[in-house]
């Protein structure tokens, strides 16, 4: 076999295998952390799936539940995106490439990236996803702060890539020198700026360092999904002349588009290609043009911001004011509180008033993630909560409201 053909062959091994892992991943997001946080904690009499579980849940949920456990928007797509998506819809029967890349073209322009350096995906957790499932193997490792969002850890598994998790700051930051520490021959680092749960800041210049100091060959993933809600300084001018930085963006969050799914990846033309290896869709028309009108809305960022900050900081100074403990520092649309007890049963005595809140993390268990409503969602929030911690803990309050269903294992 000549060189070539070796390499050739190799090639479309290691294709087949990422093919391979992919097409057996669950591709993860927010939402199903979110939900299945709302397990009870009492054994399944019958196991159902998931596709049941997700629909016995939903119809079970109170018309009238606070929802703020997803790090969604309330306030939906704006208006010209959702003008846009009624106008596009005769369009549906047939695939339309040029919609996405009239997407391309608009964020590139207003991010001085060349277009050739971003790729559209059906939401963020797919390219975060291919990322740690192409670098991450059995002997290169996936790095992570902890507390931080589950996805690439999970894909990581998959992949049987050992995940090591370096504990944030005291001011709740990434430790980008325990990051760039823990493995010299990781496969990824994920950093998440805002983090999720925290709503915490890591500061351009920290990444920086940790992007020139960490090993040459281990990939640098930003995920930059809540960034438009904080004062924090992207990275993305980092991919023009590096191989070793991907950078996530997404339209869930500031932009109101969870269900409507699109996503960004921003990164060299090199490592790009090596993501399709995993998959690569058509992209909805609808999902591509509410994308592209949303950033042509020079309103929207700094309107939804301001709000969204109300929201969360009237919270929090009643939080203050009652003696709650909460993690300082959010400028995301989430916060955590250390409830002093279980969170899991708080989660659930919040769920008895209706009231659904976010989940916690095994390094903080007595820590519950509020996510930012809208302001009616969040005064509902302070009755509920303060009535919650007004009453001691009781085994009533072990369960979620919904013990007739039977949830699987999320893993």
């Amino acid at each position: 076999m000549t060189m070539s053909n070796a390499s050739s062959s190799v090639s479309r091994r290691s294709f087949m295998r990422m093919a391979g892992i992919a097409a057996s991943i669950p591709v993860l997001s927010e939402s199903h952390f979110a939900w299945a946080a709302q397990q009870p904690t009492k054994p399944a009499s019958k196991p159902v799936s998931q596709q049941q579980m997700m629909k016995q849940m939903m119809m079970s949920m109170p018309k009238d539940a606070v929802l703020i456990n997803a790090n969604e928007n309330p306030l939906g797509p704006c208006e010209a995106a959702r003008s846009a998506i009624a106008s596009v819809a005769s369009k549906g029967g047939r695939y339309d490439i040029l919609e996405m890349m009239n997407l391309v073209d608009v964020f590139a322009k207003q991010n001085n990236v060349d277009p050739d350096y971003i790729a559209v995906y059906a939401g963020s957790s797919e390219p975060l996803h291919y990322s740690v499932l192409t670098y991450t193997s059995p002997t290169r490792s996936f790095v992570a702060g902890n507390p931080t969002y589950e996805a690439g850890g999970r894909a990581a598994e998959i992949a049987k890539a050992k995940v090591l998790q370096t504990p944030l700051t005291s001011t709740y930051s990434h430790d980008v020198k325990a990051l760039a520490a823990a493995d010299s021959s990781a496969g990824v680092i994920y950093l998440c700026n805002p983090n999720n749960p925290t709503g915490t800041i890591t500061s351009r210049k920290d990444i920086l360092w940790l992007l020139d100091n960490k090993s040459k060959d281990t990939m640098l993933l930003v995920d930059e999904a809540y960034i438009h809600l904080s004062d924090a300084e992207s990275v993305t001018d980092q991919v023009a002349n590096r191989k070793d930085i991907i950078v996530l963006r997404t339209f869930s969050k500031i932009y109101g588009m969870a269900g409507i799914r699109c996503g960004l990846a921003i990164a060299h033309p090199d490592v790009l290609r090596k993501l399709e290896s995993c998959g690569q869709n058509a992209m909805p028309i609808t999902s591509s043009i509410a994308a592209r009108v949303s950033l042509e809305d020079t309103a929207l960022i700094p309107a939804r911001k301001a709000y969204i900050a109300e929201a969360r900081n009237e919270t929090l100074k009643f939080l203050a004011a009652n003696n709650y403990k909460v993690i300082p520092g959010s400028q995301s649309n989430c916060f955590m509180i250390d409830t002093g007890r279980k969170g899991r049963d708080v989660m659930a005595a919040m769920a008895q008033k209706k009231v659904i809140i976010g989940r916690t993390w095994a390094i903080w268990p007595n820590v519950v993630r509020i996510s930012v409503g809208t302001k009616e969602d969040m005064a509902k929030f302070r009755t509920a909560f303060k009535e919650v911690m007004d009453t001691p803990p009781t085994s009533a309050y072990l369960h979620t409201p919904f013990e007739d269903v039977s949830f699987p294992q999320l893993s």
